[in-house]
């Protein structure tokens, strides 16, 4: 038995604790907004916040995210009320196919909770190890900076 604390919420999973952190989301809390992509932590689909720091749930053990904060695309908002990045990307068109998207989203997340106001080139830097297949990174890149020129997060 493990304890996930997610989005806020406590969560008793009965879980392998090698299983990675992406499975118990998707399969045990019916989270589906992180994507499983390629299973090896290079594509960043499945990208979640793990005490605030973006990790690549396909490589995360359950076991490494006990008594610890995880936040997922789940927790920023909702199509009814998305967060502020939500609504950027949103605005910006950001997805294409979508499939990368809540991963982006927790990237940038991450970067404007440490640095509201990031110049564009620490943007990029922050945001490659996420990839988009469909090609839409000058679209995302758009959206992180409307966020970040406005200071919110």
């Amino acid at each position: 038995m493990s304890t996930l604390i997610v989005n806020g919420v406590r969560h008793m999973v009965e879980i392998d604790p090698s299983t990675p952190l992406l499975y118990a989301l998707r399969n045990q809390l019916e989270l589906n907004g992180a994507k499983f992509g390629c299973g090896m932590g290079q594509c960043g689909a499945c990208t979640v916040l793990l005490d605030d720091q973006p990790v690549f749930g396909c490589i995360t053990p359950v076991s490494a995210c006990e008594g610890r904060h995880v936040r997922t695309i789940e927790g920023l908002g909702n199509a009814e009320h998305p967060g502020k990045l939500q609504a950027s990307f949103i605005k910006h068109q950001a997805a294409q196919c979508g499939y990368c998207i809540a991963g982006m989203v927790m990237r940038a997340q991450a970067l404007l909770e440490q640095n509201s106001h990031p110049s564009e080139a620490q943007i990029r830097a922050h945001m490659e190890p996420n990839l988009c297949r469909c090609g839409t990174h000058m679209r995302i890149i758009a959206a992180i900076k409307e966020v970040a020129q406005g200071g919110e997060k």
